[in-house]
């Protein structure tokens, strides 16, 4: 399980991100690098990390259900995820 302040503060840059999102592209589009550095650093998508939505484990998230393998896993093999079944032959 993830710290709460590491899952806080990807909340935080995912405002952040949202928040200058047009005033980004605006810059972007006029060629203004400058007004791009003053932005927040973390005001930058590449800056954001995808997360377990359960957890917060940061590696081994697949980006099609939002969470890690490992919870994907102990899921799908309770049933929860609908139309997902163990594999067997």
């Amino acid at each position: 399980m993830a710290k709460e302040s590491m899952k806080a503060r990807e909340v935080k840059r995912a405002k952040l991100v949202a928040k200058y999102a047009k005033k980004r592209a605006a810059l972007k589009e006029a060629g203004d690098y400058e007004g791009l550095q003053k932005l927040p650093k973390n005001a930058s998508p590449v800056r954001l990390h995808n997360r377990c939505k359960i957890t917060g484990r940061p590696k081994g998230y697949m980006r099609q259900f939002g969470l890690s393998r490992i919870q994907f896993r102990e899921m799908a093999s309770a049933g929860l995820i609908p139309g997902i079944k163990k594999a067997s032959w």
